[in-house]
């Protein structure tokens, strides 16, 4: 095995390995500890992963769990390799004409890569692609000779409806990486989403961490449909991959005919130092480069859902309005139940869009909306645009449904339109981009509260029919962004569940949970700084006119975790009550470029149990010179004080509902914990 190339890419050295028998693979490592790599004789996996109908499957016990590894990929041979600024793109193929192309690119002042694969069938027969790498990255850990007994660490995040983004993290031995005695047999862990919610069960982030020499690899997949990880181990390295969903998994195939290309979703890579929550915030580095509005300013939402209940009528949304007026909101977000079913239900009926005039909106919906902008805020819409209700016209409509073996997905009370079709874009450009241009809303809630699960009707296969399901789904986003600049889009998917790279690029914000009024709130808001911007998490504050001030204070301190979202009985609340209210709205103003542009760092001891939360935890949130720390006890037990690192020299802003004691000195911030289920936010500079 011997050096091919190395470069430098800010902090990260990726190094490509060639062997005897022209095999290439790719290691990548902080740059600081080049000296220290002890096993550069050692050859990782190939930079790509393939396998095709009819390709011999893999051995060592690997068949029916992965296809990787297999003969297939063993035949790949290095081609060529060019580097064009900070792209580096690598060739690979076969004695057939199997072709892939291999790219990694760095932008300058990020900590991680993008990295994809595109794979050209220059054979001259029809072949389906079962499986297609978009990362492989192997050689893990250079840095210890053997097997690195004891310090491998697998973290992963899970996530369910009300309760995403749980840290789960195992030694390798316990997560059955341990190698075997003679190497043969595959180790394997695989793991991924089958469906439309691609963050339902794990997001699609996988890390590797070193203990033994402080270094975490670390990736994302960009992926809105089904994908899978998987984690492997044959002799002394650990080997990590990213990739669509295969054909065992999710059923994905894909047949391309002689001259015909495939390119895999983005994964995005890294590997630096000081554990699984600092490199965490290294790929969060490129999502920021997602934005579509990197420098605008947080802004202050009221969604009225938890205040109407799906009764948002003309004359309850001027009530809501008068009372936020002049208090700092900047959006009002109308959400489900606008529109009606004969019989006066919403439920079963979304899908036409057609708002309900004759006694919701007897001036019109665009009356409401300009009420809204009268006010002094900007209106926002909720709708579901990918689905459609047993009560809409358009769930008799067929021929613009998803189907599955001929039959159309119907999940009792929901069916799918099929977003690759253009009568179906133009559809919802008539009942969707239409109605918001005409009424002026300059914020839309896209939602999506169910799953098409395996895939769809498609000529390759229904986990194809479903990835480019998805894509449509995509480029319904990017068109909205096309028709109207100015609108927000918020990405919803009954709360948490689409919350991955691709669809956080083209959205603004996202629902960060469906955990509205619960008290583990900020608990999840924190999990999630691991995995998207708290510059697009929408929190949530749902305010209640029988809350106490404790109680109040605790919600809004929450959204400090993210973007500040109000809902609940604000139009009832009393006076003493609604200052504290303007107090969290001027906080958060305060904090919002430190919520932006920070980086984060966590502290604290969190039960299992999040429902029954105990404990205590703290986020210090810090750029610049500048660090906001966002604390919260739970029930059980937990410290009276605390001391937490920080940034800067004086405290510029305190809230509280305890008169909790706080002081900073030399770099230190103390705070009181007086009672269970209590916030402190301190602003420092």
């Amino acid at each position: 095995m011997a050096k091919y190339s190395e470069y430098v890419f800010g902090d990260m050295l990726a190094t490509w390995w060639l062997d005897e028998k022209q095999h290439m693979g790719m290691t990548l490592i902080p740059a600081e500890l080049s000296a220290l790599r002890r096993r550069e004789e050692t050859a990782p996996e190939s930079l790509v992963q393939l396998h095709a109908r009819g390709d011999r499957l893999p051995n060592g016990y690997g068949n029916g769990m992965t296809l990787a590894t297999t003969p297939a990929t063993d035949r790949l041979r290095f081609v060529r390799q060019r580097r064009e600024g900070n792209t580096v793109v690598t060739e690979l193929s076969d004695e057939t004409g199997r072709t892939v192309f291999h790219t990694l690119r760095w932008e300058e002042g990020t900590e991680a890569l993008r990295v994809s694969v595109r794979f050209e069938n220059r054979t001259e027969q029809p072949l389906t692609l079962d499986l297609l790498s978009s990362v492989n990255i192997g050689g893990i850990t250079p840095f210890t000779e053997g097997d690195a007994a004891g310090t491998l660490r697998l973290h992963r995040i899970a996530s369910a409806w009300s309760a995403e983004g749980r840290l789960k993290t195992e030694s390798a031995e316990e997560a059955m990486l341990e190698r075997s005695w003679t190497g043969h047999a595959l180790r394997i862990v695989k793991f991924g989403q089958v469906g439309s919610m691609p963050v339902r069960g794990w997001f699609p982030f996988a890390a590797l961490e070193d203990t033994a020499n402080d270094v975490t690899w670390a990736m994302q997949l960009a992926c809105p449909s089904s994908w899978q990880m998987e984690i492997r181990r044959k002799d002394d390295r650990l080997s990590m991959m990213a990739s669509l969903a295969d054909e065992d998994f999710g059923h994905w195939a894909k047949t391309l005919a002689p001259g015909e290309s495939f390119e895999t979703p983005e994964a995005y890579l890294t590997a630096g130092r000081g554990g699984i929550d600092r490199v965490s915030q290294r790929l969060l580095t490129l999502h920021r480069r997602n934005l579509y509005r990197p420098d605008a300013e947080l802004p202050v939402l009221f969604n009225e859902y938890c205040t109407t209940w799906g009764d948002p009528s003309h004359a309850n949304l001027q009530r809501i309005a008068e009372s936020l007026q002049g208090h700092g909101v900047d959006f009002l977000v109308i959400d489900a139940g606008w529109y009606r079913g004969e019989d006066g239900s919403w439920s079963d009926c979304g899908g036409d869009w057609i708002p309900e005039e004759k006694h919701m909106f007897p001036q019109g919906l665009k009356a409401t909306a300009d009420m809204i902008r009268a006010h002094g805020m900007i209106p926002g819409l909720w709708f579901e645009p990918e689905t459609c209700a047993r009560g809409a016209e358009v769930f008799r409509r067929e021929d613009l449904l998803l189907t599955r073996r001929g039959t159309v997905i119907d999940t009792d009370n929901r069916r799918f339109l099929d977003m690759r079709k253009d009568a179906v874009h133009a559809y919802l450009e008539e009942r969707v981009t239409g109605l918001l241009k005409r009424c002026g809303f300059g914020y839309i809630k896209i939602d999506y509260n169910d799953t098409i699960g395996t895939g769809c009707d498609d000529p390759d296969s229904p986990g194809e029919g479903l990835r480019r399901n998805m894509q449509g789904t995509l480029r319904f986003f990017r068109h909205l962004r096309e028709a109207i600049p100015d609108l927000w889009i918020e990405n919803c998917a009954s709360g948490g569940h689409r919350l991955e790279p691709s669809m956080m690029a083209a959205a603004d914000m996202a629902s960060f949970s469906d955990a509205h009024e619960c008290a583990e709130i900020p608990i999840i808001a924190a999990q999630l700084h691991r995995v998207i911007l708290p510059a697009q998490s929408q929190i949530w504050a749902t305010l209640r006119a029988s809350d106490s001030l404790r109680r109040i204070n605790y919600s809004l301190v929450n959204t400090f975790l993210g973007v500040m979202c109000l809902s609940g009985d604000l139009p009832d609340l009393s006076a003493e009550q609604w200052a504290k209210v303007d107090e969290g709205i001027a906080f958060f103003r305060a904090a919002r470029r430190i919520i932006r542009d920070g980086v984060s760092v966590f502290h604290g001891t969190v039960s299992a149990s999040w429902r029954h939360s105990e404990g205590w935890q703290a986020v210090c949130r810090t750029a610049g010179e500048e660090t906001l720390t966002v604390l919260h006890t739970f029930g059980g037990t937990f410290p009276g004080r605390v001391s937490l690192p920080v940034r800067g020299s004086r405290i510029r802003r305190v809230m509280c509902s305890e008169n909790n004691a706080v002081s900073l000195a030399d770099g230190m911030l103390t705070a009181e914990l007086k009672a269970p289920f209590e916030a402190i936010a301190v602003l420092t500079a």
